[in-house]
Order: C-alpha cells, then sequence, then structure tokens
C-alpha cells in the first residue's frame, strides 16, 4: 500500500535526508587511493550517531554495514572490508539510508577515485543526468512508468543500460515502501504518483550488458555480468502538483570539491 505523507512529515523527511547527504560528504572528504572501504564506513557510521541519526542498512536482513560501498563492476550492496584498497582511476558508489526523529532519508553517489578514466567520467555524468531527468517527471498525475522510461530512453542513447533487477522505491516511514519505481518503463504506465509520495529515485547503470551477478558468498553484492563500469546515483523526493520536491541533497559533496 502507497502511504502519502502530510507536509509536517516530508519535512521531517527531508531533515533525514538532509544528514544522508551530510553523511556522504563526510565520506567523501577521505576518498582517496590507499584508503579501505571499511574505514569510510567507519568514518560514516561515526559521523551519523555523531548527528543524531541511525543508520538502517546497518543489520537489515543481515547486512553488516551502515554503508552500501560498492568499487567498479559492482552496481549496489557492496559491503565495506578491511582489505579492499581503492586504486587511482576506481569509481566507488557511496549508499547510505537513515532514520532521524523516526522518519528515513536515502540517497547515492558514485565518487571519482583521484583522476579517471574519460569513459568512466562519461558513465558518471550520464547516470547523474538521467537521475534529474527522471527527477522531472516526479509530478501529481505522471506515473511511476514515466519516471522510468525517461531514464531509460537517456541512458540507451548514450549508449548504456539499466538494470532491471533492482530499483528506486517508496521511502519516508520505512526504508522501502511501495511503489517500486524501475529505472526503466513505458509512458502512461504503473502507479499514479500523487502529491504527498516520497520515493527513491535511483538510476543504476552499466557500461555494458545489463545483466548482473550476486555474490553466491555474501548474497547482498550486485555486479556487472561482464565485468563493466557501473555508476549508480540516488534522491529522496516528495511528488508535488507542480513537480519533485527533491528532499536529500548533493550539494554538500559537491561544494567541498
Amino acid at each position: 500500500m502507497i502511504q502519502l505523507k502530510t507536509k509536517e512529515e516530508i519535512e521531517l523527511i527531508r531533515d533525514a535526508a538532509q544528514l544522508v547527504g551530510k553523511a556522504l560528504a563526510e565520506v567523501g572528504r577521505h576518498i582517496c587511493p590507499g584508503v579501505t572501504t571499511a574505514f569510510l564506513d567507519h568514518i560514516g557510521e561515526q559521523f551519523i550517531r555523531d548527528n543524531g541519526g541511525i543508520p538502517l542498512c546497518k543489520g537489515f536482513e543481515g547486512f553488516p554495514s551502515a554503508f552500501c560501498i560498492s568499487v567498479n563492476d559492482v552496481i549496489v550492496h557492496g559491503i565495506p572490508s578491511d582489505t579492499l584498497y581503492l586504486k587511482e582511476g576506481d569509481n566507488v558508489s557511496v549508499d547510505c539510508v537513515i532514520e532521524l526523529n523516526g522518519y528515513v532519508g536515502d540517497s547515492a553517489y558514485t565518487f571519482p577515485v583521484g583522476e579517471v578514466s574519460p569513459e568512466m567520467q562519461r558513465l558518471m555524468r550520464v547516470t547523474r543526468e538521467a537521475l534529474y531527468i527522471g527527477l522531472d517527471k516526479c509530478k501529481a498525475g505522471n506515473r511511476v512508468g514515466d519516471i522510468g522510461h525517461a531514464v531509460q530512453q537517456h541512458c540507451e542513447k548514450n549508449g548504456y543500460n539499466v538494470v532491471r533487477e533492482l530499483c528506486g522505491h517508496g521511502v519516508g516511514f520505512q526504508m522501502h515502501e511501495s511503489p517500486n519505481v524501475p529505472n526503466y518503463g513505458i509512458v502512461g504506465t504503473g502507479p499514479l504518483l500523487k502529491d504527498g509520495m516520497v520515493i527513491a529515485v535511483e538510476p543504476m547503470v552499466c557500461q555494458g550488458s545489463k545483466n548482473v551477478k550476486f555474490s553466491k558468498e555474501d548474497g547482498w553484492t550486485c555486479r556487472t555480468k561482464d565485468g563493466k563500469m557501473a555508476a549508480h546515483f540516488e534522491h529522496t523526493v516528495a511528488i508535488g502538483k507542480n513537480g519533485p520536491d527533491i528532499l536529500s541533497t548533493f550539494d554538500y559533496i559537491e561544494n567541498n570539491k
């Protein structure tokens, strides 16, 4: 069941989503060649707790860490490790869900590690563009399929593919709510977008094939099947009568560059 939020509830979700943006920026400040993904997770978790938040990924269905930190061909759900050292030219997606005062925000950002290749820069740019193109469709009266179609069209016209097995979702009272928000779709199909809905839009884009594989060892890590690079960006957004109200932000990240 899709749960609509009041204006007051949306402001509380905004507070949580803003803290996610700050936590991603704090992690981003420490991303450089030679650091481990476990170190980044530790820094981020400490920041969340110091600011009154709860990292909801930690313990969710057994997930062991506060952040999903996914490197190169790992699309999402990468488990931080004290043996995985970032290298010059890597890309790293950092995904975070925080509860603050009983409300939930969700966001993700793909960071370059040092200088990355022009091909990786382009993949990150197109994925980020696809996020905002999808967000533009987050208006009451549109449908979920309008979002997915917009994301898919932008990625595919640039030579990339979007993941089918994973998608965006409702958010706000819990980490995952209805409706699902795929990154592909047909215009005019899917659940109706209504004023007061809050969703997470999150393009997961592959440089090569859209096919993925899940780790048999940990059950979480999702990689591209062909080993090519992936990128991932995400915002929490409230559906409005006049358009999207983006509750999370990349400003804390990008103003620190």
